[in-house]
């Protein structure tokens, strides 16, 4: 993929063709699991209480870590390692869209369940191997446009899966037969990982088990920041992620719109807002160092929720709603074409599956967890005082952007990212205490899936779990970055 405009004649290029068709087969079975699965749900009468159940199916995208590092280990016995597993899950994932097809939530609601696990797990492995891919494959310099190709891709998927799926099976094929029409769109994956060639492999995989687990997670805290790093993942995004959290609900019933209209301009303005913003963005990082990427992009995406700010204080109005989805979702598609081109940056390519996983996971914390709190400050102070809000919580991300400055800079320019010195003990005490952490929510998870599942009541203990393991994880990286800012400020003092 030469380093030039973004544009048709770069889309129609093999690699990004490839990149493209990859991208397409990653987000395709998202929406199969969730929303359209809900709707064929909903339409067959399911009860409610059996339909929120069924979202607990896509914890498997937030805990891909757990199993990613045998994706790192292993090789499969045909077409190396990234694209032997690349085939090994779309196969599965043809297999599994293949039996939900065959199955109705009518007289078959307990296999549906059993069959949508097995299509989210393999869907989750899908991404964990094209996120390595991508990591692998491309050069710091096609980074940025190769993310956008591959977020493109994507979007595409989500549109036919989502929109294109529930209105094929509301007028035309029925709903057993869309689904086989979804598993036959996975061929499209197959094809393009059979053709797509292997990365380099000169780095070495991971010699036992053990490594894969263990040295992905000593060389990321080995590096200069790295807790800082870890902060800038999970804050960058975070007021996009307040200002989406409660955004239908605010269009609904804090402006007054209809359901139908919010839909519409979503699925129109929305959609087409964020592929021009990947592509937008895919253009400018072409000329942008990935700080300045990200430092533009991130004032933007920041910026742009102040579009339900207006909302909130004028009158009704179909223009201005259209607007601020339009701008909201263009800043938000440049800020994630940045973003993953970020995350590709910090992997290492040893064990690139298992550190993406790992870092994707903690960029999804945000989106997943804002929600209670989202409602919580519009119950307290109204929709409008919200919205500004949002925006202070981008603040945050940029203001640690910068301080990661010269460290992601380095990493850009070498390759390789500065290893810290000193305070051994304080960051092997903060990494004991994020390990804890991640093992009472990962406890809590399972609880709660023991729980609503009938098999147990937990409640006391699974609410001790998260509350514990969200405390222990705060307080680690709180003592991290502070042993990142004393090792900065021994730095400054001895240059």
């Amino acid at each position: 993929m030469p380093n030039r405009h973004l544009s048709l004649a770069t889309l129609a290029q093999p690699l990004s063709l490839m990149l493209l068709c990859l991208g397409f087969a990653s987000g395709l079975p998202l929406a199969l699991t969730s929303g359209t699965l809900q709707a064929w749900m909903t339409v067959a009468n399911v009860d409610l209480k059996t339909i929120g159940f069924f979202s607990l199916v896509g914890q498997a995208y937030v805990f891909k870590f757990l199993w990613s590092p045998v994706m790192d280990r292993y090789t499969p016995p045909s077409f190396g390692r990234r694209r032997g597993w690349l085939i090994i899950t779309q196969l599965s994932l043809i297999g599994g869209l293949l039996a939900m097809a065959s199955l109705t939530p009518e007289r078959n609601l307990g296999a549906m369940a059993v069959v949508a696990v097995w299509v989210a797990f393999c869907s989750a492995s899908q991404d964990i191997v094209f996120d390595a891919y991508k990591t692998d494959l491309l050069p710091p310099e096609e980074r940025g446009t190769g993310a956008a190709v591959s977020v493109l891709g994507y979007r595409i998927a989500m549109l036919v899966s989502g929109g294109l799926a529930l209105w094929l099976a509301d007028g035309f094929l029925g709903w057993q037969y869309t689904y086989y029409l979804m598993a036959g769109l996975m061929v499209i994956g197959v094809a393009t990982a059979s053709m797509a060639p292997e990365p380099d492999n000169a780095i070495p995989a991971p010699r036992t088990l053990e490594q894969a687990i263990v040295e992905p997670l000593r060389d990321f805290f080995g590096r200069n920041n790295a807790w800082l790093i870890l902060l800038l993942i999970v804050s960058y995004k975070l007021g996009d992620a307040f200002a989406g959290a409660l955004s239908t609900t605010f269009l609904i019933r804090g402006v007054g719109f209809a359901a139908g209209e919010v839909g519409v301009v979503n699925k129109t303005f929305g959609l087409l807002a964020t592929i021009l913003g990947t592509l937008v963005g895919g253009v400018l990082m072409q000329r942008l160092t990935l700080f300045r990427a990200l430092l533009l992009f991130g004032v933007l995406q920041t910026v742009s929720n102040a579009g339900y700010w207006v909302l909130a204080v004028t009158d009704k109005h179909l223009a201005s709603m259209g607007a601020a989805i339009f701008v909201e979702n263009l800043c938000g598609g440049m800020g994630t074409a940045a973003f993953v081109a970020l995350l590709m940056s910090l992997c290492n390519k040893s064990f690139s599956a298992t550190q993406f996983a790992l870092l994707s996971a903690l960029s999804a914390v945000g989106r997943v967890y804002v929600g209670p709190i989202a409602g919580w400050f519009v119950e307290l102070h109204g929709w409008a005082w919200f919205y500004l809000f949002s925006v202070v919580a981008g603040v945050p991300g940029l203001l640690l952007l910068i301080v990661c400055r010269d460290t992601l800079s380095f990493a850009q320019e070498t390759g390789v990212f500065p290893r810290r010195v000193g305070y051994a003990g304080p960051y092997r005490w903060a990494l004991w205490l994020l390990l804890a952490g991640a093992s009472l929510l990962a406890a809590g998870l399972v609880l709660m899936l023991a729980q609503s599942a009938g098999w147990l009541d937990a409640t006391p203990v699974t609410g001790y779990c998260w509350q514990s393991g969200a405390a222990l994880i705060s307080l680690a990286i709180l003592a991290g970055c502070c042993c990142d800012f004393a090792s900065m400020r021994r730095s400054q003092d001895a240059g």
